[in-house]
């Protein structure tokens, strides 16, 4: 059995020997989780001689849910027992009881790449001034990714948390004007540390983003400083975001990351001659990677343009996820020959049927 996780290059095709790899590394007893290699007992199929390529994934269940209950320690693979500091993350909880990962070191390898990709989009680094991030700390994964931006692009973080599960219960229990002192709190600490610190990029959730917008003078802070605008979270209209981007803060790079506790970062891509769609979402293929299916049948990819239900698996040396399907949908995007690998565009939450669509931080 191997004990060297493969390590393909970001965007490379997507081979279903490195599926055979993965599997070998998560369910041999010198590599695997407590988790894995107890779950394989029930699966009725031998992962190690029946998993051969991407397809195959699908013999197995959507797992994701008892991830709400297994022990965190059980997710951890052998193989990665000596590695330093290992850190236990939640989902934001909107569809349910957060569930949660470890993770030891690929998710600090993404950011390193989704790193490269705000460069292309022209975000400040290298000392050009500190960032802000505006969102969820604590169990969240966000908050350390955009601190591990910083520090890649040599540059200082500040923090303002912003609890979403406190939010979200507030507007579900109908206390919007809770709601609404919590984020003027927000808002008011977003002003001490612009008006103190040279802040030139700002992380933040496209509702925050609005509402600094109607706020005048935490506006003109922006403005005045801001060079680069990082909005994550929640599903932004491509009209709202062209407003936001042409009219509100015209000149300042405006991106999007697309992402959860589960699939990791999905960085907008710049943007490139005969893109249909303005805001193209890029996966960390293949150890993230995310399909558009078909909601009816979720075996079936949709075609490029069409928009369909989120399907992900997640092939990395901490965490192994065959597939799941995730609460949102999108429009399959092509390949291109800067970027050879399906991506995502105009994510929205799943609707399902009558029912109010899920919205939440990701």
């Amino acid at each position: 059995m191997s004990d060297v996780f493969p390590t393909p290059a970001v965007g490379a095709t997507a081979t279903n020997e490195f599926v055979r790899a993965a599997v070998r590394w998560h369910f041999s007893p010198e590599t695997g989780s407590p988790y894995w290699l107890k779950r394989a007992d029930s699966l009725g199929f031998d992962p190690l001689t029946e998993i051969r390529s991407w397809a195959d994934l699908l013999r197995f269940p959507d797992i994701s849910e008892e991830w709400r209950d297994t022990a965190a320690r059980d997710l951890l693979p052998a193989g990665c027992r000596t590695e330093s500091p290992v850190h236990v993350f939640d989902s934001g909880g909107t569809t349910g009881r957060p569930k949660r990962i470890v993770e030891a070191r690929s998710r600090r390898e993404g950011v390193d790449w989704v790193s490269g990709v705000l460069e292309q989009h022209g975000i400040p680094g290298e000392g050009a001034g500190d960032w802000l991030h505006i969102g969820p700390t604590g169990p969240h994964i966000v908050g350390r990714s955009i601190g591990l931006l910083a520090s890649l692009r040599q540059s200082l973080c500040h923090f303002i948390d912003f609890d979403p599960r406190w939010v979200k219960r507030c507007l579900a229990e109908g206390r919007r004007p809770e709601a609404a002192r919590y984020l003027d709190h927000i808002l008011d600490q977003a002003a001490d540390v612009l008006s103190s610190q040279p802040v030139a990029v700002v992380f933040i959730t496209p509702a925050v983003l609005e509402a600094v917008a109607a706020r005048p003078a935490l506006l003109d802070l922006f403005t005045a400083k801001v060079r680069g605008i990082i909005w994550a979270g929640t599903s932004i209209s491509p009209e709202t975001r062209h407003l936001l981007e042409h009219e509100v803060f015209p000149g300042i790079p405006l991106v999007g990351l697309y992402g959860n506790t589960l699939a990791g970062i999905a960085p907008q891509r710049p943007r490139q001659a005969g893109d249909s769609q303005d805001c193209v979402f890029l996966p960390y293929h293949p150890y993230s990677r995310i399909e558009v299916v078909d909601p009816a049948d979720p075996t079936t990819l949709v075609p490029h343009g069409e928009r369909g239900q989120l399907r992900l698996s997640l092939l990395t040396r901490d965490l192994f996820l065959p597939y799941a399907l995730e609460r949102d949908s999108a429009i399959r995007i092509a390949p291109t020959a800067d970027f050879p690998w399906d991506a995502l565009a105009d994510v929205q939450p799943l609707q399902r049927g009558a029912s109010a669509p899920v919205e939440g931080v990701y």
